[in-house]
């Protein structure tokens, strides 16, 4: 196994890319935030498949969170995931400081446009604008041909998918199916601030899913789906922030269930914000 290389800054990782592309590597990029669970191997793994050499990116970025004691309290664990990088067989991981990232005097955002307005954008203001400007600089840096992110946040990888293709950047966006405990959970770093209650209690978000879309038939009422989330998650003690049946291109709202569509949720539970989503597939 070779020797994990680690890249701390944008131009290390610039120099780097340039010289293996030159070489006539391949290169895809795995971005996180650290806290690597199983999911994260998942995307490293296909991140793999697609191309030469392997980079997973990890940074902590404080411009994405809108509210300072989820970004303190955001999990960190380099070791493990060090490691776990390690395991997978990455070839290099892209650890830049916040200093680095975001030096005196930076002062530019990407607005991520209308795609952001609803859902994760309305209720954490400023969150997309900081996830499209964190990565556009890591795929500047990092000069990938693939990009893969995870569908769970499936609105992200909507956004990040525009922000390429508005921007002509030279990448390809790949995105993997959420990976799930095996009870059902959604895979995320958050998942470990869970106490074991409320664990058990944030399963109903996909039973309520799954249930919901199970009773759909064609041209079913959306509210109905959603009631349905909903009672399925109160009932079990969480807190919804909102459930949506979405179109899947352009996240706005559907009123009938007459094409596919993608049902989109958010709620919290112990005090720990959760979201998953899942398609609705339309009924002959």
């Amino acid at each position: 196994m070779t020797q994990l290389l680690h890249l701390t800054s944008p131009l290390d990782a610039q120099l780097w890319a340039t010289e293996r592309r030159h070489e006539g590597s391949s290169i895809a990029l795995a971005p996180t935030m650290g806290a690597l669970h199983n999911g994260h191997a998942a995307l490293m793994e296909r991140a793999a498949e697609l191309s030469d050499l392997t980079v997973v990116s990890i940074f902590v970025n404080p411009t994405q969170f809108d509210r300072s004691d989820d970004f303190e309290m955001y999990p960190r664990t380099l070791e493990d995931d060090l490691r776990l990088c390690e395991s997978v067989g990455i070839d290099a991981v892209y650890m830049p400081t916040a200093s680095a990232m975001y030096p005196a005097g930076f002062d530019t955002t990407i607005d991520p446009g209308a795609l952001a307005k609803r859902w994760e954008g309305e209720h954490r203001v400023g969150h997309f604008a900081g996830v499209a400007t964190v990565v556009t600089k890591l795929l500047t840096a990092v000069q990938p041909h693939v990009a893969v992110f995870g569908e769970k946040d499936f609105q992200q990888l909507a956004i990040i998918k525009h922000i390429v293709r508005d921007l002509g950047l030279p990448v390809d966006i790949i995105g993997i199916p959420t990976i799930r405990e095996d009870d059902g959970l959604a895979m995320s770093s958050r998942n470990v601030r869970l106490t074991p209650e409320a664990r058990a209690d944030a399963t109903s978000i996909k039973r309520g899913m799954d249930e919901a879309i199970g009773r759909s038939q064609h041209a079913s009422d959306t509210s109905q789906i959603a009631e349905d989330v909903t009672s399925a998650i109160t009932e079990c003690g969480g807190t919804v922030e909102y459930v949506a049946v979405v179109d899947p291109n352009t996240l706005e709202p559907m009123m009938t269930v007459d094409r596919d569509a993608q049902l989109l949720v958010a709620a919290w539970f112990g005090g720990v914000r959760l979201i998953d989503n899942a398609r609705i597939p339309v009924h002959s």
